[in-house]
């Protein structure tokens, strides 16, 4: 066993570690991405009706529906 394979397995597992931790953070960002489409999809979703059915109203007004 040479003096070079502790350092060399030292900085294998440094670099993995970094890898890892990279990885981890594009996880993250990906995850919070997701999370915020969600968000803005259920409010798109709910406001939307809300918007539509009040567009409808006023349409059925002018129109002479009621």
């Amino acid at each position: 066993m040479s003096t070079d394979e502790p350092l060399q397995k030292n900085i294998q597992r440094a670099v993995g570690i970094s890898a890892l931790r990279k990885i981890r953070t594009l996880v993250d960002a990906e995850e919070a991405n997701d999370a915020f489409k969600a968000r803005a999809l259920r409010w798109l979703l709910g406001y939307g009706m809300l918007l539509m059915l009040g567009v409808a109203l006023l349409l059925a007004k002018f129109l002479g529906v009621f």
